[in-house]
């Protein structure tokens, strides 16, 4: 179980720092930072998140879910916004970072199975 979350820890870590070097206007200073900011990003994507999607289910519902895209971009920027060493210089650039972390993240979790 430790292991499994190491490596899901490791892979969203992967995923922003892929960001960070894809994505104009996406800045890391440090490591430590790249390994708070990766936890910020669960913690805020286990429990904001889902309050978020309950408030905007009208938008979600009106969009046909594409404001849900808006909803990852928000949790982005919400961690850019709590930690210094993160910088996201704009909506566009949380966009477009939360898609690459998301990718990261599905492309990753193929390799990290979970035991049902």
């Amino acid at each position: 179980m430790v292991t499994r979350f190491f490596l899901r820890f490791l892979v969203a870590a992967l995923g922003l720092w892929a960001a960070t070097r894809i994505v104009p206007g996406i800045g890391i200073d440090s490591p430590s930072d790249l390994a708070l900011a990766t936890l910020l990003l669960g913690v805020a994507n286990a429990v904001v998140k889902p309050v978020v999607i309950l408030l905007s289910l009208p938008f979600l519902i009106l969009t046909l879910g594409l404001f849900y895209f808006v909803v990852n971009a928000a949790m982005f920027g919400l961690v850019a916004w709590l930690l210094d060493g993160f910088r996201v210089h704009g909506f566009v650039p949380a966009l477009l970072g939360s898609l690459v972390v998301s990718l990261v993240s599905w492309l990753g979790s193929a390799f990290v199975k979970d035991k049902d």
